[in-house]
């Protein structure tokens, strides 16, 4: 239900929109932009590899972690002002980590940032979800949130590595100030107040905790596989430990009478399908981005600038493939279209096995997979996030918006982490049956190689995305999303 002030005039909806997209660019611009600064933060902090990924994991962990609660948040005390809150941290967050003098330091800040987005992100959803009735205008708004969503990714490649080459890498943090300023004192003024005027004024901390812990346990597990071996006693304690609190949670929940998520929203077939499925996709995007950008750097020496030129033409892809999805909907349907996207996804990434260690060429062996992963993209996120908030109450806005960003967030930290425990696997052993001290050429076909298997598990999770979508959604499911027709969701 909208909370608005008697007599006041509604506000503009497109400036609505535009203030929760910069809030959320902000957001998804720091899941990526640390990726080009990596080899430099490295350098600067003296990190050991295996602690590297922790800079982008902590921050999307506890965001992920987080997201059910934000968006519940957002329903019980009002999405406006858990909004405003998560501006005002993330904010913060981001100059701490850009003051940051340790590792230490700046994987807490990181998750610090983390936990601000986690507050900002369901609640932006949820207020659009609101603003927009189902139809053709929410269409449109999802268009623009999607290609923030995704193409924000690509952009932060960009500035991350225009920032570190010129500047340096503190700045990849700074920046996000006068954004975060300029967004709380405008949304302050312009965004509307909205909740859940009949829900009861209680928190899951108890749920919130034991999900977060038990995911960061799950993750902690894996990425220490490569290094200990799954067998060893810190990995499968780490796992166990995971397992029990994870169970926990579920119990609270079902126990809880105002739980986090109400585990029978999962009932509901387009909120169980648009979920597992963007889990799985995001599981593969996410490791995209992070392995083409140590290939550019690490084996054909891009600066961080070049680095984040070349991925230039992703956010292009994701503008294409969001407005080609707006026309395909009605004519093919909600659950077509990202079967297409997806396809075509898959196919952009596996070109990237042309890639050697000896050199490529930008315009014949990178752009084409580019470009294709990036429509592809674009053709997803469109009408997988219409399926997750179409036929939501307004009551249930912001707990549909936590739980859509927490499938992107823990599917994206998981994805990293098994996919870079494959590659490292994979590179560290090529390097040993060597039988000699590897050149430096010999270390830069090892990771190639480890790459080719890291970009041949994202393909094959693109895929299993698509056939899930396939095997969990009928077409009458989606005629919400399909057509915007204000249509019951259904079980």
């Amino acid at each position: 239900m909208n909370a608005r002030a008697a007599g006041a005039a509604a506000p503009n909806p497109w400036i609505v929109l535009v203030l929760v997209c910069l809030a959320q660019f902000m957001v998804i611009l720091d899941a990526t932009i640390v990726n080009v600064a990596l080899p430099s933060i490295q350098d600067d902090l003296g990190m050991a590899p295996s602690n590297l990924q922790w800079v982008v994991n902590s921050y999307t962990l506890l965001f992920g972690g987080f997201l059910l609660l934000g968006g519940r948040a957002g329903d019980l005390i009002g999405r406006k002002r858990v909004f405003l809150a998560g501006v005002i941290l993330f904010t913060v967050a981001s100059i701490v980590c850009g003051l940051a003098q340790s590792e230490t330091a700046l994987i807490v800040a990181r998750g610090a940032q983390g936990l601000g987005a986690a507050l900002i992100s369901p609640a932006a959803l949820s207020i659009v979800t609101t603003t927009f009735a189902e139809g053709a205008q929410r269409t449109k708004a999802m268009g623009v949130w999607a290609a923030i969503a995704v193409g924000g990714g690509a952009v932060g490649l960009l500035l991350g590595g225009i920032l570190t080459e010129t500047l340096s890498w503190p700045w990849i943090f700074f920046v996000n100030a006068p954004v975060g300023i300029a967004a709380f004192i405008l949304s302050l003024r312009l965004v509307p107040e909205s909740k859940d005027e009949q829900a009861h004024r209680s928190f899951d901390l108890a749920g919130a905790v034991t999900v977060t812990a038990g995911l960061i346990a799950l993750v902690w597990g894996i990425v220490r596989s490569g290094e200990f071996g799954w067998g060893s006693a810190q990995v499968i304690g780490s796992l166990v430990a995971a397992a029990v609190l994870l169970v926990a949670f579920l119990v609270i929940e079902h126990r809880s009478p105002e739980p986090l998520v109400r585990l029978s929203i999962f009932s509901v077939r387009t909120i169980r399908g648009a979920n597992v499925a963007m889990f799985i996709v995001a599981a593969g995007l996410f490791a995209m981005f992070f392995f083409n950008t140590l290939y550019l750097q690490r084996v054909l020496g891009y600066s961080p600038l070049d680095a984040g030129l070349a991925f230039l033409p992703f956010t292009l892809g994701i503008i294409i493939g969001a407005g080609l999805s707006q026309r395909l909907l009605p004519a093919i349907g909600a659950r077509e279209v990202p079967l297409l996207g997806l396809v075509l996804a898959a196919a952009g990434v596996l070109l990237f096995l042309r890639l050697t260690a000896d050199g490529a060429s930008y315009w014949l062996d990178l752009l084409p997979g580019i470009m294709l992963t990036s429509i592809g993209m674009g053709l997803t996120f469109v009408p997988v996030t219409l399926i997750a908030t179409s036929g939501i109450p307004h009551a249930d806005a912001g707990l549909a918006s936590g739980l859509f960003n927490t499938s992107q967030q823990i599917g994206g930290a998981l994805g990293l982490a098994l996919l870079s425990t494959i590659a490292t696997s994979k590179t560290t052993g090529v390097t040993e049956n060597l039988g000699r001290r590897p050149s430096e050429a010999d270390t830069a076909s090892a990771l190639v190689d480890g790459f080719h298997l890291s970009w041949i598990g994202t393909a094959a999770l693109l895929v299993a995305g698509a056939l899930l979508i396939l095997a969990l959604l009928r077409r009458r499911d989606v005629v919400a999303a399909s057509h915007g027709e204000a249509v019951p969701v259904a079980a």
